[in-house]
C-alpha cells in the first residue's frame, strides 16, 4: 500500500511522501520523502526511486524514513550535472549517500548501491558482534572440559 502526499502548488520545490508496509517485522510503515530541486519529478522518476527503496526493504526493515534529494545543476560540467542523495533514518546512527553523474538515473543507482552496502556492513557487524559472544563461551567451554 503507497500513501501519496504533495506538497500545495504554492510551495517551490515538490515533495512527496509514500508509505510502505512491512507484515513480518515491523508494525509502522517507512515513510520516502522525495525532494527535487530544478528537476521535474515525473513518474517513471517516481516509480524508479520506489523501486529502489523498496529493494532496501528487506535489509532495513526497521527504517523509519527515507528522504530522497534530487537535483540537477548547470553550472557544473556535464559529467557532475545531477546529484542524488538518501538519507534513511534508523534507530542508532543515520545512514547517508550521495552521489553526482551525468545521468539522473545512474546517480540513483549508485546511491542506492551505495546505501545498500552500508546497511550490510551494518547488519554483519550486529551478527559478527552476537556470533562473538557465543564463540567465546564455546571455546570456554571446551577449554574447561580438556
Amino acid at each position: 500500500m503507497l500513501m501519496f502526499r504533495k506538497r500545495s502548488p504554492e510551495f517551490k520545490f515538490p515533495l512527496v511522501w509514500l508509505a510502505f508496509i512491512l507484515v513480518r517485522r515491523h508494525p509502522y510503515p517507512m515513510n520516502l520523502i522525495l525532494s527535487t530541486h530544478n528537476v521535474t519529478l515525473t513518474k517513471a522518476i517516481e516509480d524508479h526511486i520506489v523501486s529502489r527503496i523498496s529493494k532496501l526493504e528487506h535489509l532495513a526493515s526497521f527504517a523509519i524514513n527515507a528522504r530522497v534529494t534530487l537535483e540537477h545543476d548547470r553550472t557544473k560540467a556535464a559529467e557532475r550535472q545531477f546529484s542524488c542523495s538518501i538519507r534513511l533514518s534508523l534507530p542508532g546512527p543515520d545512514l547517508f549517500a550521495a552521489d553526482v553523474e551525468s545521468d539522473l538515473y545512474a546517480a540513483m543507482d549508485l546511491v542506492a548501491k551505495k546505501i545498500e552496502q552500508q546497511l550490510r556492513k551494518r547488519q554483519n557487524k550486529r551478527k559478527a558482534r552476537k556470533h562473538k559472544v557465543a564463540a567465546r563461551t564455546k571455546r570456554s567451554r571446551q577449554e574447561s572440559e580438556a
